[in-house]
């Protein structure tokens, strides 16, 4: 009886170890947009952040546009490069998984926000509150001047 329970709790385990893998996708990445990836076909929307736009353009202090939103795609680029990135799905969003990403032990989401290239979407998390607060003071990147909110940008809101 013993060993059927030893057993029994090694298939659940093991089931509970297929199911968690299931939600991770692991490899490099192709960059789609500022918070956007794809990795082996699979479209993964960082969870927590929204980034400008590939066509969205900001303002610098003096007032004179910018690519935002080509920019924080490329520079995204350049911070993954040929890395492999590990991501954990925790749902779903317009046919692409929804996911906290970390390339080398770094939530890529995280680093986006403390960078300056993306907001914190607290609709959906209040995790990089803090490095939005920090990259507001410092006046990185989108912070140097000002920008349209990238969900009002999408929705049509633009100067």
């Amino acid at each position: 009886m013993a060993n059927k329970a030893v057993f029994l709790f090694g298939v659940i385990g093991l089931m509970a170890t297929t199911s968690c893998l299931a939600d991770e996708t692991a490899g490099r990445a192709s960059v789609i947009d500022g918070d956007t990836i794809e990795i082996r076909g699979q479209r993964i929307r960082l969870h927590g952040v929204d980034a400008p736009e590939a066509g969205q353009t900001c303002l610098k202090a003096d007032g004179t546009p910018w690519p935002c939103g080509q920019q924080a795609a490329l520079a995204l680029s350049d911070f993954l490069g040929a890395r492999p990135v590990r991501c954990v799905a925790n749902g779903t969003s317009y046919d692409r998984l929804v996911a906290v990403c970390e390339v080398d032990r770094i939530d890529v989401a995280s680093w986006l926000v403390r960078e300056g290239w993306a907001i914190a979407s607290v609709r959906h998390s209040r995790a990089y509150v803090g490095e939005e607060r920090a990259a507001r003071q410092t006046k990185r990147h989108i912070w140097q001047g000002t920008f349209v909110n990238p969900r009002d940008w999408r929705s049509g809101r633009r100067p």
